[in-house]
């Protein structure tokens, strides 16, 4: 339902945006913001989601091969829209302490220092963000906006391009998110005001406290203190959701997958997260399998013994692969070996288990270097100075031994590609293809190699497990191999999502004011 002048309310302009910032990093914003765009999206507006600057690994390849934060495009899924890099114009991809990728409208832009970053890059960006937004505003009903981090940066604010410089660039109000799970919930919000200056403060038109535990009495008193104090309204209390199934963009939320409880799963999977871990959310869909244990270990001691050990995507395969070494992973994958542990890797762990690494044009470090890889796979991996960006659809290769039954080349299989490298098998004899991909000119060609016993195989394909039937498959061959009896439902990953969306959309929408939210932009309900 496009706005008309109907349900603008009187004397005000027509308020197209809502930003959301937060009192600190990993407060909720993300989540938050995935809800309200679902919430506006089931109320009938054209939305659109926005964050012009975001700091993460795990990526999203839109329709037209661009690369964006993986939370914008989630938030995009929530509203039932394609993504665009509109809707996340600058993309920042740390390598290093202090370097880091920038990729600007999906495509890499230059790796800078942070120094680099803040006096050369910075003021400059101001066109590119707004004409972003722009082009959104023009398309869409309602854009809502995100900020990072906090707002009251004191050192960051004079070059800031998300939080409030942004706020006053797109005369847009602000809703303030504060975490009292952490504690000191009035000294984050007051604390953040002060900080703020006037006219910053005064595009403060509300609070949401998020994740609270308890009786909503006993905080009755400090929400009435907080509005009197500040003059500001409290537009809700949030409850503490257990188990928010919403892609997260920051590895900070493995923290929480790594409390979970898992004893008593069939099948235990160990996923190694090394300092520049990538797109961890691959293995989503896993942990949402009844009799799977899915488990994030940063040391050996961790591993155990379990039935698959997978080597995710990082930023920095070659540092994270010294990682590995130093941890002593190389021979602890050796003796998982001899126990039947299935080795996997996805991205920059494929890329590991190769023969040898080569960065000739210093793609991900300050200077050209080599590295062996772990052997796993006869494959050699040179990094490139183009990034590939691609949306692949294609079958299983057929007979391939990690799957349940032959294949037949008929199974589907979609995913993305976000790599620098580009991978060669070097002795196809010695291993066998995983999947044909279809290109539009109508070739087909091999991606992804395993050994042909299925003990070890990688793909640069993200989103695989995300492949209903072929994660049955695997899983399948996986529980017949432990003596296990297969599975025959097939949980639907895209249903799951859609149900999510909404669930968490229906907490907030019965805990948030939603009429003073519309006031709030200038929107008549």
């Amino acid at each position: 339902m496009q706005n008309s002048e109907s349900n603008i309310c009187e004397g005000t302009k027509q308020a197209t945006v809502l930003m959301m910032q937060g009192t600190a990093s990993d407060v909720g914003k993300s989540v938050i913001t995935t809800a309200f765009c679902r919430i506006f999206t089931q109320d009938g507006y054209l939305t659109a989601p926005y964050k012009s600057q975001n700091m993460a690994l795990n990526s999203y390849v839109t329709e037209d091969g661009k690369e964006i934060g993986r939370a914008q495009g989630v938030q995009a899924e929530a509203c039932g829209i394609q993504a665009t890099t509109d809707m996340n114009p600058v993309l920042i991809k740390p390598i290093k302490d202090m370097y880091s990728q920038v990729v600007v409208h999906g495509t890499p832009f230059q790796t800078m220092s942070a120094l680099d970053y803040r006096n050369l890059f910075l003021p400059k960006a101001k066109d590119i963000v707004m004409d972003a937004l722009g082009r959104l505003r023009e398309q869409y009903d309602i854009v809502v906006m995100e900020g990072a981090g906090s707002p009251a940066e004191i050192n960051l604010k004079s070059n800031d391009i998300v939080n409030m410089n942004l706020a006053g660039w797109a005369d847009a109000p602000v809703i303030l998110i504060a975490d009292i799970d952490r504690g000191g919930v009035f000294a984050f919000i007051v604390g953040t005001l002060e900080l703020l200056e006037p006219h910053e403060r005064n595009r403060v038109k509300g609070f949401i406290i998020n994740k609270f535990r308890g009786d909503i009495t006993l905080l009755e008193p400090g929400l009435t203190w907080l509005t009197e104090r500040t003059g500001i309204p409290v537009l809700g209390v949030l409850p503490f959701i257990e188990e928010i199934k919403i892609e997260a963009e920051d590895s900070v939320a493995l923290e929480a997958v790594r409390l979970l409880n898992n004893d008593h799963k069939d099948i235990d999977i160990a996923v190694i997260q090394y300092p520049r871990i990538s797109n961890f959310t691959d293995f989503d869909p896993l942990r949402e399998e009844q009799d799977v244990a899915l488990r994030y270990v940063r040391t050996i001691e961790e591993l155990g013994q379990p039935d698959v050990i997978i080597l995710p995507g990082t930023k920095d395969t070659i540092g994270d692969l010294e990682y590995l070494r130093k941890q002593g992973f190389e021979e602890a994958l050796e003796r998982a070996l001899l126990t039947n542990t299935q080795i996997v890797g996805i991205c920059g762990g494929y890329q590991m288990l190769g023969e040898v690494l080569h960065d000739p044009y210093a793609v991900e470090a300050g200077e050209p270097r080599s590295a062996k890889g772990l052997g796993y796979l006869p494959v050699s991996t040179t990094f490139l100075k183009e990034k590939t960006t691609v949306r692949v659809i294609g079958t299983v290769a057929p007979e391939h031994p990690i799957f349940m039954e032959s294949c037949s080349g008929t199974m589907a299989v979609e995913g993305y590609e976000i790599h620098m490298g580009e991978t060669v098998c070097l002795e196809q004899g010695q291993a066998v293809p995983l999947f044909h991909l279809q290109h539009l000119e109508g070739q087909v060609e091999n991606e992804g190699w395993g050994t042909p016993d299925g003990s070890k195989w990688g793909t640069y394909l993200h989103g695989i497990f995300h492949n209903d039937s072929i994660r049955d498959a695997w899983l399948n061959r996986l529980r017949v191999d432990k003596g296990l009896i297969p599975v025959s439902h097939t949980i639907s990953t895209s249903m799951r999502k859609e149900q999510e969306f909404d669930r968490v959309a229906d907490i907030v929408r019965s805990h948030v004011d939603m009429q003073a939210v519309y006031t709030i932009m200038g929107i008549c309900k």
